[in-house]
């Protein structure tokens, strides 16, 4: 075969490689050639992306940070570049990418382009971030366990992890023992044997190998150890190794031959039959566990000790020489019988463990029998031990409960709660019912947290938490699925009524403020309703429901209950359908800054600009900001959309005359993001912009929320340099104490005031009110939405200094901006 069929065979193979997107890079970054995999990972067909630039595939953020260019950098000086990690489809869906990049040189050493392959791994991260998330939640489980030696072997029988019940156990430190052998805890007696191997093809030809031994401790010490080794495999049935527990049992095996060696010596030596009878009285006296010693035949009490005297409230004279039945209650009575009964059918020790009611309370009692034979084949006799593993089996029991209760509220958490719904769907499938779910949010929870501390929202989330319980019937289940929210599932109902009454209970429930610490505090309930009737819900598909009705309470005004339609799930998919538009617009350059001027009341000079921002929709036309900006805060792409404005802004602006300003709006959830203050330096070191150009228009809102934590961020800001004006004054909750807090530059006079100014009285009067007291505190105010010389004439006689208006000029492209007043 000779070179070109080669390539033709290797250029055919490339392209018809679906699960991988490979395609080659020129120098520039420009995608040269495109194949059915990259089209399939991407969702770009060729004549949609060659020639574009590889950037395309990254978020705004990375190239804002020149991410693509410094990944081909290193290409370029490695020959190659491997990560993972976000890249986005023609779509504006997010993928979690594996990607490679070689440098491709010619004979003579000149970079051609660049060989790039990616693949989709999103799933497989998922997959593994579930299992480590369960293996982190199982590891924190183990161990916490100090009684038992719990640890994973891989295949060849080494250690893979260890817990602290191992450490205690055998001595070792994690880091001493992780990837050793586990025959280092045998005899070199026993490793010479093979027993250790030999132990493991038990429990991997049976499924779980069980015994009892000697091990050995890393400073060389002994113990008896009871062990059990369980054989895991994959769901292919292919062996990933060995799950090992071991315990200490030393203390009981201690005891039970001091028992039998007593006994033998009884038999052997009759002449000092006295003395070992003390010595065996002594023993058994001693020893921490309840013993019991019976004749075989006729049942009768021989021995007892100490701990059996307090265990049946009995003394040992009263019950030695007494058959059980005539010393114990009728359960304890019929308990050891039964034990009894089956020692002796056959050989061995027999176990049993079992709630009972004892002298020192109900207990849980785990009890082992087995027959000891005399020297006389005709004489036989029981032996009982009984151990309280009462606490042992409560700490195992909170476990439990730790694994599926809310630690702080101790309600039913999220893995609980779905089990829960599971039960009550298949149950009330079957009887006809309806399955209710709510889902409950806590209006005002996080100013409350924020103000006064977590350990009084803690305090207050418990509260709340006793309060909702109480007005559940007992067959409900409230759970806490993290922070501030609740879930509820209501089984057995037999109308929509039902749920609406519930909803309308724990609403007035929580009205009354709850005193938490000196503090009446007081937190609203928005609640959203979900019901099933049927096998063909799920349990995620109702509580998507409920999630998407309590998301429509708290959009209609909060404390209230919304329920479920088909109109919302509709809603909701339009939404995302918005989302993912708006993503696509992010990435491929669909979103533009117009411009509107701000000019002088005096001179009539435009001073600056507001920059305002549209989506160019290729099939829906210009898309004003009040129809994407709350979809965009929703989904968090507002800071992206916000770093955006800032860059493009300050840049535009630096083209402008030096006196110029541009203001650019802030929503208050960019003061969520930590690097907003990072961003607006980087925008202006970026452009070259004087700080004293760029001014920032933030809301009432952001002094609402978070009001400290806002306020520092508005003073560092000002400690650029760059200026603040207050947006929509008089809107809101518009207070003195706002301007009494923060140095503002500017106040802005909402334009529905501008609107009804001559023929609302009230309007003109707010007017008169924000401009008199902004000559007192010397702050500039700005009349937005001017629209005739009237309206502007009046504004100026009342003190206005800065207008901005469709009179003026309206909001246009940086190119096409209104430059000049004369140019009317």
């Amino acid at each position: 075969m000779n070179e070109n069929s080669d390539d033709v065979m290797y250029r055919l193979l490339v392209q018809n490689v679906v699960d991988y997107a490979i395609y080659m890079l020129k120098p520039d970054g420009s995608v040269a050639n495109w194949n059915a995999g990259a089209q399939r990972a991407k969702g770009y067909r060729a004549d949609e992306i060659v020639g574009k630039h590889f950037s395309l595939f990254y978020s705004v953020q990375d190239r804002m940070a020149y991410i693509p260019e410094n990944n081909l950098k290193q290409a370029f000086r490695t020959g190659r570049f491997e990560d993972e990690g976000w890249r986005y489809r023609k779509d504006g869906s997010a993928f979690w990418a594996h990607v490679v990049i070689d440098a491709i040189h010619d004979d003579d050493g000149k970079l051609i382009g660049y060989a790039k392959i990616t693949r989709d791994c999103t799933e497989q991260r998922r997959i593994q971030r579930e299992q480590s998330e369960n293996e982190q939640k199982f590891r924190l489980l183990v161990e916490g366990v100090t009684d038992y030696a719990i640890y994973m072997l891989d295949p060849q029988g080494r250690v893979v992890n260890w817990n602290s019940g191992a450490q205690r156990a055998k001595g070792y430190v994690a880091d001493e023992i992780v990837g050793r052998h586990f025959s280092v805890f045998y005899s070199a007696q026993d490793r010479a044997n093979k027993l250790p191997e030999h132990n493991l093809s038990i429990a991997q030809q049976t499924g779980r190998f069980e015994d009892e031994g000697w091990r050995y401790r890393k400073d060389g010490s002994a113990f008896w150890a009871h062990v059990v080794i369980d054989a895991i495999y994959d769901d292919s049935r292919k062996l990933i190794g060995y799950a090992k527990i071991t315990r200490d049992v030393t203390e009981r095996r201690e005891y039970e031959q001091q028992i039998l060696r007593a006994r033998d010596l009884a038999e052997a030596h009759s002449t000092a039959m006295d003395a070992l009878s003390k010595f065996l009285d002594t023993i058994i006296t001693n020893i921490p566990s309840c013993v019991i010693v019976e004749d075989a035949i006729s049942r009768e009490i021989l021995l007892v000790n100490q701990k059996a005297e307090t265990l049946l409230g009995s003394s040992k004279g009263r019950m030695q020489g007494k058959k059980p039945y005539e010393c114990m209650t009728p359960e304890l009575s019929d308990y050891f019988n039964n034990l009894s009964d089956e020692a002796l059918r056959s050989e061995g020790v027999h176990t049993s463990e079992q709630l009972l009611t004892t002298a020192s309370g109900t207990r849980i009692l785990h009890t082992r029998a087995l027959v000891a034979r005399g020297n006389d084949a005709r004489k036989h006799y029981l032996i009982l031990i009984a151990e309280d593993v009462t606490d042992q089996r409560e700490a195992d029991a909170r476990i439990h409960h730790m694994a599926h209760h809310d630690n702080l509220t101790s309600l039913p958490n999220r893995i609980l709660f779905r089990q829960r719904i599971n039960d009550a769907l298949r149950e009330d499938a079957d009887m006809g019912k309806m399955t209710g779910t709510l889902c409950l949010d806590l209006d005002n929870f996080k100013n409350v947290n924020d103000a006064l501390g977590h350990q009084i929202g803690d305090e207050l989330l418990r509260a709340v938490a006793k309060r909702l319980r109480n007005t559940l019937r007992e067959e409900d289940t409230l759970a806490r699925i993290g922070g501030d929210e609740f879930a509820i599932v209501l089984p057995g109902l037999t109308s929509q009524e039902e749920a609406e009454a519930v909803a309308t209970r724990l609403i007035d429930i929580m009205r009354p403020p709850i005193n938490v610490e000196g503090n009446n505090l007081a937190v609203g309930l928005s609640i959203g309703i979900a019901l099933a009737s049927d096998h063909s819900t799920s349990p995620e598909q109702l509580l998507r429901g409920a999630d998407m009705a309590l998301y429509e309470a708290k959009r209609n005004g909060r404390n209230r209950f919304e329920n479920f339609t088909l109109e919302l799930d509709a809603l909701a998919r339009r939404r995302r359908i918005v989302e993912n538009d708006l993503r696509d617009a992010i990435t491929s350059g669909q979103l533009k800054l117009y411009y509107q001027p701000i000019t002088n009341g005096e001179h009539r000079e435009i001073i600056g600009y507001e920059a305002l921002m549209r989506w160019h929709h290729p099939t829906h036309g210009v898309i004003m900001p009040s129809d994407f900006i709350p979809i965009a805060e929703e989904t968090g792409l507002i800071h992206s959309l916000g770093a955006f404005a800032l860059y493009e802004a300050c840049r535009e602006a630096t083209q402008w005359p030096q006196q110029q300003t541009v203001s650019v709006n802030l929503s208050p959830l960019q003061f969520k993001n930590s690097m907003l203050v990072s961003v607006i330096e980087s925008a202006l070191k970026e452009s070259g912009l004087d700080p004293h150009r760029l001014e920032l228009e933030i809301t009432e809102s952001v002094l609402l929320d978070d009001a400290h934590g806002n306020l520092q961020t508005l003073r560092k800001l000002k400690t650029i340099g760059v200026l603040i004006a207050l947006d929509d004054f008089g809107t809101g909750y518009s207070s003195l104490s706002y301007l009494r807090s923060f140095p503002f530059d500017k106040i802005k006079i909402d334009k529905s005031f501008i609107n009804d100014m001559h023929e609302s009285r009230e309007a003109m009067a707010i007017i008169r009110a924000i401009t008199g007291m902004s000559r007192s505190l010397d702050i500039q105010i700005t009349a937005e939405g001017g629209e005739s010389d009237a309206q502007f004439e009046q504004l100026r006689a009342e003190g206005c200094t800065l207008f901005q208006g469709y009179l003026f000029g309206k909001p246009q492209p940086a190119e096409t901006r209104k430059k000049a007043l004369n140019n009317d």
